[in-house]
């Protein structure tokens, strides 16, 4: 059997002749173009869950600061209101994590696993570890939630893309929100098919979503918009679980989302030549950090 894929389509439809899991495709497809074993990919993804945890557990310390000075304790102060917070317990845990990642680790030149990027890194493991605490997922089961979210990973990669500087922030955290969505849905016991819908619902809650950071760092609003990256997939999911379908399948969401890309304006993608990169506070952080717009 090939278990090479390009679209979501042709996922589905080996998903549907062999009787598999999405992480169970992605998992032999691995198996077969690297010529490798099951327990070596595993060993692998396991380092990459580990470093995610990791990067949580340090980011919620809330004792860094970025090397910028700009960000830091944001997801410290969240995750201590938790308690109070209107989202609820769980919820709150949840943005926390995702911004504990961002701000505290990568800002500060910490170790972050790039799912799909290092701007949206934060979105994908706070989903999967705080669900999976919360349900008692042992780590064989979020490693497969792992292999999951790397199937639309590579599909949006393949046929759009992830890059902010070529696709907006639609192209990251929408990436990563769908990539998280994605995997929750199929650990929570849904079908493929609901899964890609929970992926398709996350993309195109932030089609268009621009790439505007602040002197061209990666702290504001990027920090923030992993939070928003993380409810997003939440949401997608929760709504896919229930029965709601996307009315536009991924594939073509998928390519929506490339075409908004191309014909989004320069400013638009990563120059923090836009948006909030071009306000009169922007301009004067990088004025005050000695940053130009070429170094943006």
């Amino acid at each position: 059997m090939n278990y090479n894929f390009q679209t979501a389509a042709d996922l589905l439809s080996i998903c549907g002749s062999e009787k598999l899991s999405l992480a169970e495709v992605m998992i032999r497809r691995e198996m077969a173009m690297d010529e490798r074993s099951r327990e070596d990919i595993y060993c692998e993804m396991q380092i990459n869950l580990d470093t995610m945890r990791n990067s949580i557990e340090k980011g919620l310390e809330g004792e860094v600061r970025s090397v910028t000075g700009l960000s830091g304790n944001d997801a410290k102060k969240l995750f201590d209101n938790r308690d109070k917070a209107h989202m609820g317990v769980h919820m709150a845990e949840i943005i926390a994590s995702s911004m504990a990642v961002v701000e505290e680790v990568n800002a500060a030149m910490g170790k972050i696993v790039a799912a799909p990027t290092a701007g949206a890194s934060g979105i994908l493991p706070a989903v999967l570890i705080v669900c999976g605490k919360e349900r008692g997922w042992g780590d064989e089961k979020l490693i497969e939630g792992l292999f999951a979210a790397g199937a639309v990973g590579m599909l949006i990669a393949s046929n759009a893309t992830i890059a902010g500087a070529a696709g907006g922030c639609q192209a990251e955290t929408g990436t990563g929100a769908a990539m998280a969505a994605a995997s929750l849905v199929e650990l929570s016991g849904g079908t493929p098919q609901a899964s890609l819908h929970a992926a398709a619902i996350a993309i195109k809650n932030v089609l268009g979503l621009v790439c505007d950071p602040v002197a061209g760092l990666v702290e504001c609003p990027c920090i923030k918009r992993n939070a928003i990256g993380a409810a997003n997939a939440i949401v997608a999911a929760d709504l896919a679980l229930a029965g709601i379908t996307s009315m536009i399948p991924f594939d073509e969401c998928v390519m929506a989302m490339k075409s908004v890309g191309r014909t989004m304006h320069s400013d638009f993608k990563e120059t923090a030549r836009g948006g909030l990169a071009a306000t009169p506070t922007a301009k004067r952080i990088t004025r005050e950090l000695g940053l130009t717009e070429a170094d943006g």
